[in-house]
């Protein structure tokens, strides 16, 4: 058993804690694992496997393709016996295709995973996007509609020419006959001063 100091005394560890383990540190980061297997850089393998998926979709892929299948037909068949090398079953034409079409069908895969995940990411961004413009918008709409209660409580040209031409109206109705009178008649402490 091994022992523990705590507080001055002597502590014995016994059951599971009795081993000790060498105590890890936290703060420095571990010693890389020796691996037997090879390692990638799953970015640099995925945009080489998108670069193999966009070729084997082209119109280029499929006219070299022919041209090689051909050519190794016509050269199996017309050539001579010693220089063939795939006899009429064409049997490593069939199993060179075969490996051709096992690798390209995965690395396909791998390019539209990659391919949807690019676009899962846009579609992300895209509704963040939106969702910013909808508030945008909602702010505006509501900015817009406060602008609208505030001008109705202003004074327009129209409003204020309107109460001008009543006020005029108001006026000329009390206006007496002989002349315009632009003041009322003053009155000096009670006495009018017409009465003078």
């Amino acid at each position: 058993m091994a022992p523990e100091r705590e507080g001055g005394r002597e502590r014995v560890l016994s059951g599971a804690t009795a081993t000790t383990r060498p105590r890890v540190r936290l703060d420095q980061p571990r010693a890389p694992r020796r691996r037997f297997l090879p390692e990638w850089d799953p970015e640099a393998f995925g945009r080489l496997s998108e670069r193999i998926a966009r070729f084997i979709g082209t119109g280029r892929f499929l006219v070299w393709m022919t041209v090689v299948i051909i050519v190794w037909v016509l050269w199996n068949i017309a050539a001579p016996s010693f220089l063939k090398f795939d006899e009429y079953p064409f049997i490593f034409l069939t199993l060179a295709l075969s490996l051709q079409a096992s690798y390209a069908a995965p690395l396909i895969l791998l390019a539209q995973n990659r391919q949807d995940d690019r676009d899962r990411v846009n579609l992300e961004q895209d509704r963040k996007q939106n969702e910013r413009s909808i508030a945008d918008t909602e702010y505006l709409t509501r900015e817009i509609a406060a602008l609208r209660i505030g001008l109705g409580e202003v004074a327009t040209r129209d409003w204020i020419r309107s109460e001008l031409q009543d006020v005029l109206k108001e006026l000329d109705g009390h206006r007496p006959v002989d002349g315009p009178v632009v003041f009322p008649a003053e009155r000096s402490h009670g006495r009018d001063v017409d009465d003078r």
